[in-house]
């Protein structure tokens, strides 16, 4: 299985902004980006970049790539599905991300990143509708319902990852007693805080 080996905290100095890869660490002093908030490199803290329109769609896509911890293979794969789907396309490709079920996971609070619950699911802890999943790829729909597997040894991991949530997407509804959610509806622009402008990714890709 292709993964980004790319050190986590060096992918947030480089977007310049926090895109919480190691969930609870990015809330405390440990931080790598609340420590050195500039570009990684031996000339970061100096480096100035002319800020071309190129430039900025590119920093864009690669800023909503790595939130979600796709491969650029599949997020233009991701960007094809949803330019060939009705109504805006860059609302479409954040709709695509956020249904995966990597994502769904992180958003119920049962992961503490995403690269956590694509590893548990990955393993076989998750399933949906009852039946065991592991693609972290896997698109939810509206209805589904996502629940750790009984039994499971990664319980404790998820219930102390449940410790860390303020609050839950209002597209999706979680059970933290039984450790399930449902997903209530497809995510609407709205709904989704994913810190990137789509706009800029659809022009980069429209060239």
């Amino acid at each position: 299985m292709a993964r980004d080996r790319d050190p986590q905290c060096k992918q947030c100095r480089r977007e310049g902004d926090k895109l919480f890869l190691k969930g609870a660490r990015c809330t405390t002093d440990k931080c790598g980006f609340e420590r050195r908030a500039y570009p990684p490199g031996e000339a970061g803290q100096g480096r100035r970049s002319k800020q071309s329109e190129y430039l900025l769609q590119l920093r864009e896509k690669q800023r909503a790539r790595r939130y979600y911890g796709v491969l650029e293979a599949q997020f233009r794969r991701y960007y094809d599905k949803a330019s060939r789907q009705p109504g805006i396309t860059g609302e479409n490709l954040l709709r695509l991300l956020e249904l995966r079920l990597d994502n769904v996971v992180t958003r119920l609070g049962f992961a503490a990143s995403r690269r956590q619950a694509r590893q548990l699911v990955r393993h076989g802890h998750f399933r949906v509708n009852g039946k065991r999943v592991d693609i972290p790829s896997y698109q939810v729909r509206p209805d589904d319902v996502v629940s750790l597997k009984e039994s499971s040894p990664a319980e404790q991991t998820v219930r102390n990852a449940t410790d860390l949530v303020a609050s839950v997407a209002s597209w999706l509804q979680a059970d933290y007693d039984q450790l399930s959610g449902t997903i209530l509806k497809f995510p609407e622009r709205s709904d989704i805080d994913t810190p990137v402008r789509e706009q800029l990714i659809v022009e980069l890709y429209s060239k």
